[in-house]
């Protein structure tokens, strides 16, 4: 059984680049920090460290040893976070993941309502636009954007929540501002500005749709954000065609019209974990998200 107290030692070691600095950083000898390295090489049977001029540097066992070492600090502080919520009388937490789009619109409803029913439930929120292989990886609650009928895996269950229609965001004085609909076919010769820089699920959806007009979108600007494309087309750059749960807070000089003919749609989930779904947090936080879909 490795030691974790050493662990924690080795780590620090290789953080700060010498017996020295670890020594300080943890106040502790650097003797004491010495006999600890020596103590988890023999444990191992491994050498985890090479003289570097004045400093240590890991050997590649070391690194090895130092990126486990990492996950196995971060699931024993989450255990330990656990702990001093049972003692302080907390009724425990609650991880919520979700992706950008529904951060400003949703979770400070979900937040509030959560926090208003069960103020002693801690909330992590997490910005996350993908699901994790990992099931250890996961939050309790997720919010993703997926195919319906998705199979969110072993373990997890998926709710549907709200089917997002795409629109088009133009300047105000754009000749198709005031339209109520327009053709995705229409804009085909239109400058665009991309605003998926991850080339995700939200983006492969437009560039399908796109496709299935006849044309594919020649992008002049690429963003990262919703934000930024927005501030682009109020700068009257171009346009850019999003999900219009993404462009509930338009900037001045932004305008949208629908988009048909066809018209993209993104559907909208949440993933619960199945441990814990039975947990008033997390009923709290599902019956919260689908609150804030409804007046979507």
């Amino acid at each position: 059984m490795l030691d974790v107290h050493r662990l924690r030692v080795f780590r620090s070691v290789v953080a700060s680049g010498s017996v020295q600095a670890a020594a300080a950083n943890l106040g502790y000898t650097p003797s004491a920090v010495s006999q600890h390295l020596s103590a988890l090489q023999r444990e191992t049977g491994l050498t985890l460290l090479s003289r570097a001029g004045r400093g240590l540097r890991p050997t590649a066992a070391g690194h090895a040893l130092a990126a486990e070492a990492d996950r196995v600090l971060a699931r024993l502080g989450a255990a330990e976070s656990l702990i001093a919520d049972l003692r302080t009388g907390r009724t425990g937490a609650l991880s919520i993941a979700y992706f950008a789009s529904v951060g400003a619109a949703w979770m400070p409803l979900v937040v509030r309502r959560v926090l208003a029913e069960l103020p002693n439930v801690r909330l992590d929120l997490e910005l996350k636009e993908n699901i994790p292989i990992s099931p250890e990886e996961r939050a309790d609650v997720q919010v993703v954007v997926a195919r319906t009928g998705f199979d969110p895996g072993s373990g997890f269950t998926a709710h549907h929540l709200l089917d997002d229609p795409y629109v088009a965001a133009l300047p105000t004085a754009h000749r198709l501002a005031g339209q109520e609909e327009v053709d995705l076919a229409d804009l085909a010769e239109e400058r665009w500005v991309d605003n998926d820089f991850a080339r995700g699920w939200c983006r492969a959806n437009l560039i399908e749709a796109c496709t299935a007009a006849g044309f594919s979108p020649a992008f002049r600007v690429e963003a990262h954000d919703y934000p930024t494309a927005l501030a682009l087309v109020a700068a009257g750059i171009g346009l850019t065609v999003l999900p219009a749960l993404g462009a509930a807070h338009l900037p001045d000089g932004v305008t949208c019209v629908r988009v048909v003919r066809p018209t993209p749609v993104r559907s909208i989930h949440v993933v619960v974990h199945d441990a814990v779904a039975h947990t008033p947090a997390a009923r709290t936080a599902v019956a919260a998200l689908r609150e804030a879909a409804a007046s979507s």
